[in-house]
């Protein structure tokens, strides 16, 4: 089997005291999109964040098949993993453009930077129309747009989304799902977090569910939404 583009081995993540990941395994192959469903308090979002690295974490981890327990969050944006994090993150007093720039602040091959950004705004209409318009004032769909493309500008090999539904009406949770179809299938490999679970099953390949810190169930995405378990847990039936 080729070595998986992601790979945690027991995964420990501690707040203080408090064990809020509690030896979690998983992986994720190249140009897969698997993902990590679960109620409120999980471990989820904590889990992203010690993958990203701005959270220290016990156990393994695994990208491209090196360790990156010891690697500092800025450096993982060089070598293609990005984190479009929860709550959006754009910079509020900044335009779409100079957000979508900063995206490409650690590259230095500007001509491919203008290209990568004729991308986006083909992908992202909108964030064109509102190019000169500060991130602020943006709608929450926009700005979750706007956090995905900024990513995108650092022409990441793996997406990590945390909620990019949260808060969002339903129709811009369905426009925001396209773009993720239509990124994963440019061949960048995501691992999502959403808690609207069926949305993520839908989408996904695989998917893990997370209880109370630990991993409880894993399959395929279809096999999950059909689970009895998974139905009566988070889909509400």
């Amino acid at each position: 089997m080729s070595t998986p583009m992601l790979e945690a081995r027991d995964l420990h993540v501690a707040y203080g005291g408090i064990a809020a990941v509690k030896g979690i395994s998983f992986e994720v192959a190249a140009g897969e999109m698997v993902c990590l469903i679960g109620a409120n308090g999980a471990g989820k979002t904590t889990t992203l964040k010690a993958l990203a690295r701005l959270l220290p974490a016990q156990g393994a981890i695994h990208y491209g098949g090196h360790s990156l327990l010891h690697r500092s969050a800025h450096a993982l944006i060089g070598e293609g993993m990005t984190l479009v994090p929860e709550g959006r993150g754009v910079f509020a007093r900044l335009t779409v453009a100079e957000n979508l720039d900063m995206g490409a602040y650690s590259r230095r091959d500007r001509g491919e930077v203008a290209a990568d950004l004729d991308r986006v705004f083909g992908l992202l209409p909108r964030l064109k129309e509102r190019a000169g318009q500060l991130a602020g004032t943006l709608s929450g769909g926009e700005q979750q747009m706007l956090a995905i493309g900024r990513a995108l500008m650092s022409r990441p090999k793996l997406l990590l989304l945390d909620e990019p539904s949260m808060g969002l009406a339903p129709i811009m949770v369905q426009k925001v799902f396209e773009v993720i179809r239509s990124v994963a299938a440019q061949g960048v490999t995501i691992l999502l977090v959403e808690q609207n679970a069926r949305l993520a099953l839908s989408v996904a390949s695989r998917g893990y569910v997370m209880e109370s810190g630990s991993i409880t169930l894993s399959d395929t995405g279809p096999a999950l939404l059909a689970n009895p378990k998974v139905r009566e847990a988070y889909l509400g039936e």
